[in-house]
């Protein structure tokens, strides 16, 4: 179980727009990541790379988690919303909620779930 500490630390992290630093400081080496009910990307690494490749592609990200944030045990739910300005000038909202599941201070598997229709870049005037 994430110690109040740990989340703390996770979330300042995530807000901070280190995601790839987030995944590489929080996240076991066999961690999973899971888009709704999308086939899981396995692998701490995988999931750096994942990261770096959709970032590549962002001219900024604004992080923000939307209190409360929920614990039972080993299971935590945070709801983030992102925001991305595309290199073409479009931009994304996102929002979602995380469902993780830690083993002690760190993210074993996590799976996100949102309305995929928010991934449609909007082209701003």
């Amino acid at each position: 179980m994430p110690t109040p500490d740990t989340l703390a630390r996770f979330i300042a992290r995530v807000e901070q727009n280190a995601h790839v630093e987030a995944i590489e400081e929080f996240y076991t080496p066999q961690a999973s990541m899971q888009e709704n009910q999308s086939p899981p990307r396995i692998g701490r690494d995988t999931l750096v790379a994942h990261e770096r490749k959709v970032l590549a592609r962002a001219r900024s990200v604004s992080s923000q988690c939307l209190p409360p944030v929920f614990v039972n045990g080993d299971d935590v739910v945070v709801r983030w919303v992102f925001r991305f300005e595309w290199l073409d000038g479009s931009v994304t909202r996102m929002e979602e909620m995380a469902c993780q599941h830690w083993e002690g201070e760190r993210i074993a598997a996590e799976t996100f779930f949102y309305d995929p229709a928010q991934q449609v870049p909007v082209r701003q005037p």
